[in-house]
């Protein structure tokens, strides 16, 4: 196959990948290592290959040239020619067919061979064989797109940090049962953009969404043969591609954009999880899909004795090369073209550590933090650190930039602990409800750096927090040894499902617990999908390969379903209505008009705590007092922020403990807003008067508020 009846012109080389202009396509693509670039079209179907253009132009590192009269639809991938030497780094191999990095759309589905590697499976050598089968019949197609649009008038929420509620989902997990949504649509980017999913996201109170991985990726091949699949998403293929899998329709480009709109008209954002630190290529024993035979001495990092083994601080059998300026540029031209083509309002970066290792150590002040520190587009978005990875000093919570907010494990493991009943955890607990400043404020962040959650994706959901105390794996296929062991979870006293009543209640009490400390937190509350509805996975704290019930959301409500539903939605109306919950600063220690601090430590006597208190091993009650006339703030018009004052008690001790409370002023009557101990429903506004005793009952929080005279 030749380009002898394709007109073939010069091209640019820049931007990358396929680009059309109304009149043709330029295809652009980058190695710095190749001998020689072949651009394969293939028919409408994408099983014949139609002919083979080789690339002649050469700028700056980028092969590119230009099809007069081509089209949107065209199917294309690239053979790059090179040298195969893995003991220097090198894997170039024409006979597979590779995606182009910067595609926009991809036709077809992978189908696993063995000819997807470049070396013999099965040889003595390994890696060091070569594969001379074509593996293309078997990849799928990159797709030239159109990228016009009817945005129409799309503005983004643009809503502050403090007034965030982030609600964590996967895109078809989150439809794929839902009875009141077209069959069609289930578990695609429609699904979610449907009337009754985004009615439940708004009666809920949520103002983002961020979604599980939605760029293209690969289902592992040893989970296909288990009968299973990469659910989750992080194995990516395709930077700029949104995952087919997830489309009802056959444009999934347009699609994710409809959806984009229709979440924006709602008032919600949209925050993508994103993979950059590695791709589905694995280790040196992986397979060839795209960067590794376009430029692997390039794409990613390598060791520096023997280059042939791939440096992996991610445990997925890669890393990028952060430290290569074209491989910063792919992420970096991804990450602008999801916020200025497909107007999502920000992201959250998988094992983001990763990103910022320059040499071997993590520098927070890497090239990627500077890059996106200064540029104009992406500064301006939501950023959101996963702030670790899996390589030598890749615990990096707290050491962020200004701009960046973070996934706080501490605040997860202090609230588990806390409410597990562990004493000793209310010095460490005081600093996560206040927006851990212990973290945060050394370097000029604010409360809203610290994305607060209970559970995320990863590990056992909340319902399955408070009913199993090991992991059950077993469908994994992986004998259960996956996921983390150390869950700080507590069963209530039964592993697993029961029918005991009182085993029920105080589970359905130890939910309202973490839920109301999460909301009254200062920082930004992150839900998972699902726990409002009381959804379990059966134990299972790793379902990254469940593609099944075990994932999917279950929208049938039982009557205790509908009362946690309830108590969340009252929850987040409390702290939307409230400022003193959602602060833009942190507290600071200074007297108000000489009466009190615009917080308070108490103990349950009513009084101030002292420094030994803090210490005692022993201690499970803590009482925090807001001072709601003494804020500090003022709103976007320079009016002082005021609110009510309210005291915040919790008790995870079994036992009722009298705690008095205070007054600074005469005539005080505290009413009381949530009790845990009860369910939301009956919940009254009973009233208080200072100096007395709340009965505050064993394992459980009560929020009192006292009506400010602002």
């Amino acid at each position: 196959m030749t380009e002898q009846a394709i007109l073939v012109r010069p091209g640019k080389p820049y931007p990358q990948g396929s680009t059309w202009d109304g009149k043709g396509v330029n295809f652009a693509l980058f190695s710095e290592h190749a001998e020689k670039v072949e651009l394969c079209l293939f028919d409408a179907r994408g099983r014949r290959e139609t002919a083979r253009i080789e690339m002649r132009e050469q700028t700056d590192l980028v092969w590119h040239c230009y099809l007069p009269g081509a089209k949107p639809g065209l199917l294309y991938g690239y053979r790059v020619y090179g040298p195969y030497q893995p003991q220097h780094g090198h894997r170039f191999n024409p006979n597979k067919l590779l995606m182009d990095p910067h595609a926009k759309a991809a036709a077809g589905k992978l189908r696993w061979t063995d000819a997807h590697f470049a070396y013999k499976i099965g040889a003595k050598q390994e890696d060091l064989s070569f594969d001379w089968r074509d593996n293309a019949p078997a990849m799928p197609k990159c797709q030239v797109i159109d990228p016009s649009f009817d945005w129409e008038d799309d503005r983004p929420p643009d809503t502050d940090w403090n007034d965030t509620i982030i609600y964590e989902l996967h895109v078809k997990g989150f439809t794929a049962l839902h009875p009141d949504i077209p069959a069609a649509l289930r578990g695609t980017y429609s699904g979610l953009a449907s009337t009754p999913a985004i009615e439940h996201l708004q009666r809920l109170g949520v103002t983002a969404v961020e979604l599980m991985p939605v760029h293209c990726f690969v289902d592992d091949r040893h989970l296909l043969e288990r009968g299973l699949h990469n659910y989750w998403g992080y194995n990516s293929l395709g930077f700029f591609v949104p995952d087919r899998r997830y489309a009802a329709t056959d444009d999934a480009v347009n699609e994710f954009k409809t959806m984009v709109k229709k979440l924006h008209r709602a008032g919600l954002e949209v925050i993508l999880d994103v993979v950059y630190n590695h791709t589905a290529e694995g280790n040196h024993l992986g397979p060839t899909f795209s960067l590794r035979g376009i430029d692997n001495a390039a794409y990613y990092r390598l060791t520096q004795d023997n280059p042939r083994f791939c440096m992996d601080y991610t445990g997925c059998g890669n890393t990028l090369n952060m430290m290569q300026p074209r491989a910063l540029q792919l992420i970096m031209d991804s990450l602008r073209y999801w916020v200025q083509e497909m107007h999502v309002d920000g992201f959250r970066f998988d094992l983001a550590a990763a990103l910022a290792r320059e040499l071997h150590e993590v520098d927070r002040l890497g090239a990627f933090f500077d890059i996106i520190h200064q540029d104009p587009v992406l500064s301006k978005v939501k950023l959101i650190a996963e702030p670790w990875d899996l390589g030598e000093g890749g615990y990096q919570v707290g050491n962020f930039p200004v701009g960046w907010t973070e996934w706080n494990a501490k605040y997860r493991d202090a609230v588990r602990a806390y409410w597990k009943g562990e004493g000793g955890k209310i010095g460490d607990l005081a600093y996560r409800l206040t927006g851990s400043s212990d973290l945060y404020a050394h370097n000029g962040r604010r409360p809203y750096a610290s994305i607060n959650f209970i559970t995320a994706h990863d590990g056992f959901t909340l319902n399955d927090l408070v009913s199993f105390e090991q992991k059950l794996n077993l469908a994994n296929g992986e004998k259960n040894r996956d996921g983390d062991n150390n869950n700080l979870s507590w069963n209530c006293g039964v592993e697993g499902p029961t029918d005991k009543p009182d085993i029920l209640a105080l589970r359905a009490r130890q939910m309202r617990n973490f839920l109301a400390t999460l909301f009254l937190s200062q920082g930004v509350p992150m839900l998972l999908s699902g726990d409002e509805l009381g959804r379990t996975q059966q134990g299972n704290n790793n379902a990254y390969c469940q593609d099944n019930q075990v994932s999917w959301l279950d929208w049938t409500l039982k009557p205790e379903d509908a009362e946690l539903l309830a108590f969340v939605r009252r929850m987040i109306e409390l702290r939307k209505t409230h400022p003193a919950f959602r602060r833009r600063s942190f507290f600071q220690d200074q007297r108000i008009r000489g009466r009190i601090k615009n917080i308070l430590w108490l103990n349950p006597d009513g009084l101030e705590m002292g420094d030994d208190e803090w210490n005692l091993g022993f201690a499970r009650c803590l009482g925090m007092y807001l001072a709601g006339d003494a804020i500090g703030e003022v709103d976007k018009n320079g009016i002082a922020v005021v609110d009510d004052d309210f005291l915040l008690m919790l008790n995870a001790s079994p036992d009722e403990i009298p705690f008095t409370l205070p007054g600074f002023r005469a005539n005080v009557r505290w009413q009381t807003l949530v009790d845990t101990s009860v369910i939301s429903a009956q919940t009254t506004l009973r009233r208080y008067a200072r100096g007395s005793a709340y009965p505050l009952q064993g394992r459980s929080l009560v929020l009192l508020r006292l009506p400010g005279q602002h």
